[in-house]
């Protein structure tokens, strides 16, 4: 069984054995566990779940959204045929002071990425979408918003702090997205993706996603597909959807659950 598969079901099946009833703002009760994660091995395989489709495209044009184009225009995400944040568009059309809104704030992806170039050893290579003096102006506080980068060897590590993880929807378009991140940041710095560990704070399952998790649970997993990068790129900002493709992805049909807002 491939490893994204393999872990994500077990905790599905330990929160829902084990996880702690209780409610939240958005009014659906959730199971929850406190203080998971996931390891996933770059050099293996890429991380994607197959006992369900996770919509490979759409995963990567959010990405783009928040790092690349360091937006938090909804509009500029719905040109691209994503609508995932229409929830959460605000009458200006914005997200608010969040996601991208922080990454072009703070020039985080240049800082991070000529500080991996200038100082590989460095321990304070940290992006984070978690600024106390803008939290108030947010529409969603993020969930995923904190990555921290290691060189090891010639290798790019990576951790993903996530507060608040919606098993059935949000992590499984998390990690993905976040191991097509460690892949193109090692790309433009002349590194090799590595280690990449999701940490989850709070794993929870809504309690209207337990039914469509259980069929998940009797799935059998196919195997990993691949990533493909254009090896031409260099530079981070020349990246397009056309030059990040998954190769070889089998999968099963999708699973119609609704997202808690």
């Amino acid at each position: 069984m491939n490893a994204a598969d393999r872990q994500y079901l077990s905790l599905i099946s330990d929160v829902l054995e084990n996880g702690y009833s209780d409610q939240n703002r958005t009014g659906i009760p959730t199971k929850k566990l406190f203080g998971r994660s996931f390891t996933f091995d770059l050099r293996n395989e890429f991380p994607i779940l197959t006992t369900k489709q996770v919509f490979f495209k759409t995963a990567v044009k959010e990405l783009l959204w928040i790092y690349q184009l360091q937006s938090n225009d909804v509009g500029k995400l719905r040109e691209m045929g994503v609508t995932v944040w229409d929830e959460w568009a605000r009458e200006d059309g914005t997200i608010g002071k969040a996601y991208g809104y922080q990454i072009r704030k703070h020039r985080q992806i240049d800082k991070l990425i000529e500080g991996l170039q200038k100082d590989p050893q460095g321990r304070r290579h940290i992006m984070s979408l978690w600024d106390m003096n803008d939290l108030e102006d947010m529409a969603l506080q993020p969930c995923a918003f904190m990555t921290m980068w290691d060189v090891s060897d010639g290798y790019l590590n990576c951790t993903l702090v996530q507060r608040s993880a919606d098993l059935g929807l949000g992590v499984p378009f998390n990690f993905t997205q976040y191991a097509v991140l460690v892949h193109m940041i090692a790309q433009v710095t002349g590194l090799k993706p590595g280690m990449f560990i999701h940490f989850l704070n709070n794993a929870h399952i809504y309690e209207n996603h337990e039914a469509a998790l259980r069929e998940q649970m009797k799935r059998e997993p196919y195997a990993a597909p691949k990533l493909w990068l254009n090896p031409e790129i260099t530079n981070f900002y020349d990246f397009t959807v056309d030059d990040i493709k998954l190769l070889d992805y089998q999968h099963h049909p999708k699973l119609e659950m609704e997202v808690a807002v």
